[in-house]
């Protein structure tokens, strides 16, 4: 398998440690990911969601993956011949080694068996290289900050790593197959089945008798928006449910809000498990009574 190309060192820098700074990478896992497609082009639909050209560390193999990406997707096959005639039309065949390095990476690739964690390597080792460049420029600027506040510096070092989680974030799952989702199904509705008290809501309920009889209760992974212009009671909508939720069900609720600050909204929970006026907690105007409900 051909080797990574030579690292020519600073001039007057040691060697050995200027191989250590190389940026993460693995070239035999970009080798063994090309050469597996090659050798097997239905093997994409299991890494297509995973790696992209991008999350390659050798120019060549960048520009091999997008031809063998671009063949495929067509619906046209990328053997070792296409995929270089593909190049040779792009005037890159020389760029990406030629016939004889696309011959190279499909001779030493066994088989497209473990083409997902060669996907998976490949990937981890292109966020590593982005957390290296995102580390940098947190340095630099901390060294120039160039008349920026610590917190802004902060700010932004923070908003940076957010973008690599985020960005990593889109490849961890991949494609689902249908089978063992209906097993899961079919499993949730025998345990269902079998309850011995049965009931029309199976989630967590709202305290909204109509809404749960529609939704059978919040399921687990549902995401619920709440729409409606502004002052029809959409906040208090969702603090009540929340409140439901959490004296009711006993379970933790979590509330982020971006429009009121924390006190308000514990102000509200306040006047409405104790059944008081808001305007008068509000004011501070509260009679005996209302101050022992409190």
């Amino acid at each position: 398998m051909a080797q990574a190309r030579a690292f020519t060192p600073s001039q007057g820098g040691d060697p050995q440690m200027a191989a250590l700074k190389l940026p993460p990478h693995s070239i035999e896992a970009e080798q063994s990911l090309l050469g597996g497609l090659v050798l097997d082009n239905s093997a994409w639909d299991r890494i297509a969601d995973q790696v992209s050209e991008v999350d390659f560390y050798r120019d060549d193999h960048r520009r091999i993956f997008r031809h063998i990406a671009r063949l495929i997707e067509a619906g046209r096959p990328a053997d070792v011949v296409t995929v270089y005639e593909s190049l040779e039309k792009s005037a890159e065949a020389e760029q990406a080694g030629g016939m004889a390095y696309l011959g190279e990476i499909a001779n030493n690739t066994p088989s497209a068996a473990n083409i997902k964690r060669y996907a998976e390597i490949v990937r981890e080792r292109a966020i590593l290289r982005k957390l290296v460049a995102v580390g940098d420029e947190i340095a630099a600027s901390a060294l120039n900050p160039a008349g920026r506040e610590a917190k802004a510096l902060l700010d932004e070092a923070e908003s940076k790593v957010f973008e690599i989680k985020d960005a990593g974030a889109r490849t961890t799952e991949g494609f689902t197959a249908i089978q063992p989702l209906l097993g899961q199904v079919v499993d949730r509705i025998q345990e269902l089945y079998d309850r011995e008290h049965p009931s029309d809501i199976t989630g967590i309920p709202t305290g909204f008798h109509d809404l749960d009889m529609k939704t059978s209760g919040f399921q687990p992974g549902d995401m619920v928006i709440v729409a409606g212009r502004p002052s029809m009671g959409k906040t208090a909508f969702a603090l009540n449910i929340a409140e439901h939720v959490a004296l009711e069900s006993k379970l933790p609720v979590a509330i982020f809000s971006m429009e009121m600050p924390g006190t308000q909204l514990a102000m509200r929970f306040l006047s409405s498990v104790g059944r008081l006026d808001q305007h008068r907690v509000r004011t501070g105007r509260l009679n005996d009574d209302e101050w022992q409900r409190m």
